[in-house]
């Protein structure tokens, strides 16, 4: 039989696009390695799947730090309401929670990937699982197909890839399609992790001083030796034992990541500052107050009503200042460096976990070889691309999914289109 769209890759983009391809009027096949769909979207949001992220377009374009501009014409065409509107349209109901995140009202997942795979499934999908590939076919610049690692071959007008990185391995991510598209000409941008810890051989990460403690609240910014800013990132940060972990330390792994790559290396360090909502001179002027009001009071005392007992002891041990030393003992000098100690915590950043253990892969199909109005390849006839197989990434927090479904969604149409149109244009739904 021949398809008029091939889907490859059983999670959100190729969801999307078989869905899309199907309700644009096209027969579709979509082919998972795995034993069942959507195991990603299960997993996604900590389990409740955070299905987007309900900030205006211009500030989501900002949490996209790999090739946002690439992904301008797909978001624009199927945006964040729009994906909204297809869910509710599915019967689930959604909530926005803190910065943008969107959730079903259920908290959780399976609800959502349940209503996904039963669209699928109504819409008249074929569905193969347990069902690896082998290679793409192409002949004369046009894709013709899929070999199946089986032997079988899979016949299609259209061919979508949507198979994911090689993050987060245990759903089925792991970099499959990579060779099957340089075997057409396409260029892989080496896969890097993004979205994942960051590490650190300063002393107190080795004894685990701070392991466990939780800072809520911070701006976290990564520089280089030459003293350039890399990126400030708000939110919250976890300390473990290899280095800093949490929301904000996450989005900060694509500039660290970005800057080993180009050279391994440089040296990287992050500060913190825990009160960023307090400017440097109103925190100087507080502690001057305080030195007149409370003068026998010990600045460890003073410290710990506004920071963690175990953070008050790192940032001591940073500014050289006695821990019992009283507040008018202070000099000039031990406010300038407990300054730095509350607005500027230094430590040394030398790299990232690994890809294995990252959320989103950085690198990917470069996208100059993939038209960024249709994610067909510029390279082969009738080859799609969507989804994180391809160079791009975001934070999370929603938006890494948006760019799945809105890149599937398109991915999916205009294979449908294409494909259609090829045999009876009046088929082809509006």
């Amino acid at each position: 039989m021949m398809y008029d769209v091939i889907v490859i890759g059983g999670g959100p983009a190729g969801l999307m696009a078989a869905i899309s391809a199907r309700s644009a009027g096209a027969r579709v096949a979509l082919i998972e390695k795995g034993h069942k769909l959507g195991r990603k979207l299960g997993i996604s949001g900590g389990g409740r799947c955070n299905v987007t992220n309900a900030k205006p377009l211009p500030e989501l374009m900002e949490n996209i730090p790999g090739n946002a501009k690439f992904l301008h014409s797909a978001l624009s065409q199927f945006s964040n309401v729009d994906i909204m509107e297809f869910f509710e349209g599915l019967g689930i109901r959604l909530k926005e929670e803190d910065r943008g995140r969107v959730f079903p009202v259920s908290n959780d997942a399976a609800t959502v990937v349940k209503a996904v795979v039963d669209h699928v499934y109504a819409l008249g999908v074929e569905v193969m699982l347990d069902t690896p590939v082998a290679r793409l076919m192409a002949k004369d610049g046009q894709i013709r197909g899929a070999r199946l690692a089986a032997g079988r071959t899979v016949e299609g007008k259209t061919l979508i890839v949507a198979t994911g990185g090689c993050s987060v391995p245990k759903t089925g991510s792991t970099g499959d399609a990579y060779p099957w598209v340089q075997a057409l000409g396409h260029t892989i941008v080496p896969p890097y992790p993004t979205e994942v810890p960051l590490t650190s051989d300063e002393p107190f990460i080795a004894t685990r001083k701070l392991q466990g403690l939780s800072l809520r609240g911070i701006d976290i910014s990564i520089w280089n030796e030459k003293g350039k800013r890399l990126t400030t990132e708000y939110g919250d940060i976890l300390f473990t034992h290899l280095g800093i972990s949490g929301p904000a330390a996450l989005r900060c792994s694509h500039y660290v990541s970005t800057a080993r790559r180009r050279d391994p290396a440089c040296l990287l360090r992050a500060t913190i500052d825990t009160m960023p909502d307090v400017r440097p001179n109103e925190w100087l002027e507080s502690l001057i107050s305080a030195r007149k009001d409370h003068p026998r009071r010990s600045i460890g005392n003073h410290l710990q009503t506004t920071h963690p007992e175990r953070l008050v002891a790192y940032m001591l041990h940073q500014a050289q200042v006695a821990a019992d030393t009283q507040l008018t003992h202070l000099s000039r000098e031990h406010m300038n460096a407990l300054q730095t100690a509350v607005k500027a915590l230094a430590f040394r950043i030398t790299g990232t976990l690994p890809l294995e253990q990252a959320t989103v892969t950085g690198g990917g199909i470069s996208v100059k070889e993939i038209n960024p109005k249709t994610m067909e390849s510029k390279l082969c006839r009738g080859l799609y691309f969507a989804g994180e197989v391809m160079d791009v990434h975001a934070h999370t927090g929603g938006y890494n999914i948006t760019v799945a479904f809105s890149t599937g969604r398109l991915a999916g149409r205009s294979a449908a289109l294409s494909a259609v149109a090829e045999s009876s244009p009046d088929t082809v739904r509006q």
